[in-house]
């Protein structure tokens, strides 16, 4: 009776045609749920030409079948229970019909959604022992020709939302990833009138120093810089002038108040700023960066969300259009003041061609830690002795190599460094000369690719030399080889083209509405649809995500909290590190336990006390830890509980700064003892940095890497006179035939001199080794194989 009452309770108020037809139990659960019209929400976003979401983001929840009921099987009790095979076979009639797929589509469900969905539903309805009475009742309606199988759309269709959740919210995930009014973010901006000021002009023309002696002059002010040493260079400089300043860094804090109040002014990269402080000047340092394809972002949101009275932007004229369009948007003027290089600077005529040909004062820019040590070699075997910069090392080893470089009393005249000189260092330097101009770059969707440097980055680090503050009053520019001469001067000579475009980049509180939604979503998957969903307008572009997702799924495993996870995943890593990809891991996992990483526990993690490297893999493990304790302090100012001992993990980072640094100081000696200690003779690294390997299009090309016809014509570039032919293969020469693979790979600097030399004794070295001598020669006088015996 209680059965029989409750679908009584659910009858229409007058049975209808098809309760006629079925009979009243299928036409009570048919009218449950009436096939549904396309949505308002797919309607609107038609009309309005939204575009159609990314579904292959959209990862199915999976949906257990169900078990055997308690209270038994109530539709086989009002029905009969089902044949399985009849059921597979009206369930595979309705995946053909191409009125269901149509009206799928209407519903959010394109072509893989569709067939995703009914896959799962499919299994679901095979492999439960007992189905809901309503889905039975319709099955069983069916079976007996009694219902149509379009009647199963609205239970495939509730199926399809609970494993693709993200189809019943559409039109909330796109209001909360709609990029297209970032001015409307920053309220306290938009409450008072700013005024903009931009400093244009190139490298050493006075424009940050006109910025700064505003901002210096100011009741209160913040300085937004690019790296941490500006950051410092400026605490330092306004402290200096008797006007206290803060630091605030990702790592630092330092406070001149001894009783911890804050000062007027503070100096901090620009990640770190502040958008709820007024300040009345702020200044922006290289406001052209807002294009990079990581980090631009935090230009935006300095530019558009700073409460000051006087924004101070310092930068190149390339952004001038796009800064004055952004503030356009925000009804604020742009006044824009150039300035002219204060020191001139001249591209000569002619390369290096050697080393013997060094000068004091010259600095040979290179873009790899290979070429770096390499170069450094040469010159030490040269009896010169020369500053190692680049960008892995710790910021006081960079100020130690400068200030070893920039002393006029120090032997050390002559400096080696990666484009880590292009801003945030203040070196004398006569001549750059470019020891390449194939650089390693990010596109705009994360993938690496070797390609010449651009305009803005040639005249970036081209403007170190003969700077106004230097011993140097001229700057020089040249390249190593002749050949890249000519194309130096035809990137100098091309115009900087304009920036189009400001970096965005999801918030954690736009992603927790996302989660909100998506409850068994992956923090991956979020990014991934909300930026599949996310609409900017043409002055925008969202920044690439591809590191934070990467340390997403590194530490998806861990059970954190949502807000926990997103900020280990902005942590500033570099992820090629296996190190500290390693510790931010052990970090999350210790963090998850709600046990504190004390002290103790970082020394036993990091094998603390460290011992001064032996050779070049020592030297740049301890770079990785110095990272991994870089990455303990930023933790630790965002989890103060969790990381309580910041200030004795700061001492033992400074006691590894000295060490790192007496280990550059005598680079050139872990580098013998590295080329000593390995059995190829090349210098054991990771395989970050391989010497014996060169990278040909973003992948490290080795002799048996190449294809057969170009190895043996790479192999056989020239044969030494007099040396032996080994099996197979002629010996490499340094000095390859024109025309040959070598020459070209050394021509479009690929391939350089050095590493040819490297490849030659890797060979010799592998087929002496592995080899000895060659078993097989040919007869050249009939054309036949003579066997030769071993020695």
């Amino acid at each position: 009776m209680n059965r029989c009452a409750w679908l009584l309770s659910r009858l229409p108020a007058r049975p209808g045609p098809a309760l006629r037809h079925a009979g009243v139990v299928s036409a009570v659960f048919r009218s449950l749920g009436r096939l549904r019209q396309p949505s308002r929400a797919a309607a609107s976003s038609e009309r309005n030409g939204v575009r159609a979401p990314d579904t292959s983001l959209f990862v199915p929840l999976s949906l257990k079948p169900l078990g055997p009921r308690p209270e038994g099987d109530i539709g086989a009790e009002l029905t009969q229970p089902l044949n399985k095979s009849e059921v597979l076979k009206i369930l595979n009639k309705f995946y053909k019909r191409k009125e269901l797929q149509r009206l799928g589509g209407e519903n959010g469900l394109d072509a893989r959604l569709f067939h995703q969905a009914f896959i799962s539903f499919r299994k679901y309805i095979m492999e439960s022992s007992s189905l809901s009475a309503d889905v039975h009742i319709i099955l069983n309606d069916i079976c007996c020709g009694a219902g149509h199988v379009d009647d199963l759309f609205p239970f495939f269709l509730r199926h399809a939302k609970q494993i693709f959740p993200m189809l019943d919210c559409m039109d909330d995930l796109r209001k909360i990833s709609d990029l297209r009014l970032p001015p409307n973010w920053y309220p306290e901006a938009r409450a008072i009138q700013r005024k903009i000021i931009f400093h244009s002009g190139p490298t050493n023309s006075g424009k940050t120093y006109h910025a700064i002696q505003r901002y210096l002059a100011a009741k209160s002010g913040i300085y937004c810089g690019p790296l941490k040493l500006l950051a410092h260079e400026i605490f330092q400089k306004s402290n200096d002038a008797n006007v206290p300043c803060d630091l605030v860094t990702g790592e630092e804090r330092v406070l001149v108040d001894p009783g911890g109040k804050q000062a007027a002014h503070v100096a901090c990269t620009v990640e770190m700023c502040s958008v709820n402080t007024p300040y009345e000047v702020a200044v922006i340092d290289e406001i052209q960066m807002i294009r990079d394809p990581a980090r631009g972002w935090a230009w935006t949101r300095a530019l558009l969300g700073l409460c000051a009275e006087e924004v101070h932007v310092c930068g190149e004229a390339a952004a001038i259009d796009l800064v004055t369009e952004l503030m356009y948007s925000t009804g604020e003027e742009v006044e824009v003041r150039n300035y002219k290089r204060l020191t001139p600077i001249t591209v000569l005529d002619y390369a290096l061609e050697s080393l013997d040909h060094l000068r004091p004062g010259d600095c040979i820019v290179c873009f790899s830690k290979n070429d770096i040590y390499s170069v450094s070699r040469q010159i030490e075997a040269r009896g010169l002795e020369c500053a190692v910069i680049y960008g892995s090392l710790p910021p006081g080893t960079k100020l130690a190599q400068a200030n070893k470089f920039n002393d006029p009393d120090d032997p050390c005249k002559i400096l080696v460094a990666t484009d880590a000189i292009g801003m945030g260092l203040n070196l004398s330097i006569k001549r750059i000369i470019f020891n390449s101009l194939i650089k390693p770059n990010m596109n705009e969707k994360g993938e690496k690719e070797m390609d010449t440097i651009t305009t803005s980055q040639a005249l970036q680090i081209s403007g170190r030399a003969g700077r106004y503050s230097s011993v140097f009053k001229e700057g020089e520019i040249t390249t190593m080889h002749r050949d890249d001469l000519v194309l130096l001067k035809e990137i100098l000579n091309k115009p900087v083209l304009p920036i189009e475009t400001a970096g965005l980049h999801p918030t954690a509180e736009q992603i927790e509405m996302f989660a909100y939604h998506l409850p068994d979503a992956t923090l991956s998957n979020l990014i991934d649809i909300f930026v599949s969903l996310s609409q900017v307008d043409g002055l925008y572009f969202v920044c690439n995500v591809d590191d934070f997702k990467f340390l997403a799924d590194m530490i998806q495993h861990i059970p954190l909290n949502l807000r926990a996870r997103y900020v280990f995943c902005t942590a500033p890593i570099n992820k090629k590190q296996p190190f500290v990809c390693t510790s931010l891991l052990k970090f999350a996992r210790q963090f998850s336990k709600n046990e504190p990483l004390t002290f103790d526990w970082v020394c036993r993690h990091t094998h603390w006390p460290l011992i001064p490297p032996k050779n070049i893999k020592d030297l740049i493990h301890l770079e990785a830890v110095h990272d991994v304790f870089d990455l303990y302090l930023w933790l630790s100012y965002r989890f103060m509980d969790m990381f309580p001992d910041a200030s004795l993990v700061r001492d033992i980072q400074k006691e590894l700064d000295n060490i790192i640094q007496t280990g550059v100081h005598n680079i050139i000696r872990l580098i013998r003892a590295s080329e000593a200690t390995s059995v190829s003779g090349a210098i054991a690294v990771p395989d970050d940095f391989p010497l014996q390997r060169t990278k040909v299009n973003d992948r490290m090309l080795n002799l048996e890497d190449l294809p057969e016809a170009n190895r043996k014509e790479f192999a056989s570039a020239t044969t030494v006179p007099g040396q032996r032919r080994m099996r197979g293969s002629k010996v490499l020469s340094s000095k390859p035939t024109e025309g040959s693979l070598a020459a070209t790979l050394v021509r479009k600097g690929l391939l350089t001199q050095e590493m040819l030399k490297q490849l030659e004794r890797e060979w010799e070295v592998h087929h002496n080794n592995s080899g000895n001598f060659p078993s097989e020669k040919i007869d050249h006088q009939n054309g036949s194989k003579g066997t030769e015996k071993k020695k």
